[in-house]
């Protein structure tokens, strides 16, 4: 599982075609690729790192807190391009990229997750449609968190 995260002033997601807006302001853009092997260890294990993650910045301006410290949001938004392979040719190759029946449960349940155990709000886009997204990021501070598969 990969997640591009990015701390954000404010974020948003436009599904045209589903007449879908969701928006949060200070917070984190996630952006989730799940790859073929992924399953709930992995879900579970990005969630937890999401939460912890201290990337906000204290009274003293060092990176030091975490999203539920400043009382943030997250807006996750699915991205099967993250498990795209770009070394070989000049057309990236998704073959490591989970099956669209196992993928949207494991984004659903990091989703849960983050607002279930970790009581962080969490708004979506739309699994698998075109999403128009609006990424205001604070820094910038941007990481990449991956998780490869516990089982195989």
């Amino acid at each position: 599982m990969i997640a591009v995260v990015q701390r954000v002033s404010k974020a948003s997601v436009t599904v045209a075609e589903h007449n879908v807006v969701n928006a949060i302001e200070h917070g984190m853009c996630v952006l989730l690729g799940v790859e073929e092997g992924d399953g709930s260890a992995e879900a579970e294990w990005i969630a937890r790192k999401l939460a912890q993650l201290r990337i906000f910045t204290d009274d003293e301006g060092k990176m030091n807190v975490s999203i539920n410290d400043i009382g943030g949001s997250v807006l996750l938004v699915s991205q099967f391009t993250l498990a795209g392979d770009c070394s070989k040719g000049n057309r990236p190759s998704f073959v490591k990229a989970a099956a669209p029946e196992l993928a949207e449960p494991l984004v659903e349940e990091v989703r849960n997750r983050l607002t279930q155990e970790y009581n962080i709000e969490t708004k979506t886009g739309v699994f698998g449609a075109h999403m128009d997204v609006d990424i205001h990021n604070d820094g910038p501070v941007t990481l990449i968190v991956e998780r490869r598969p516990t089982s195989k």
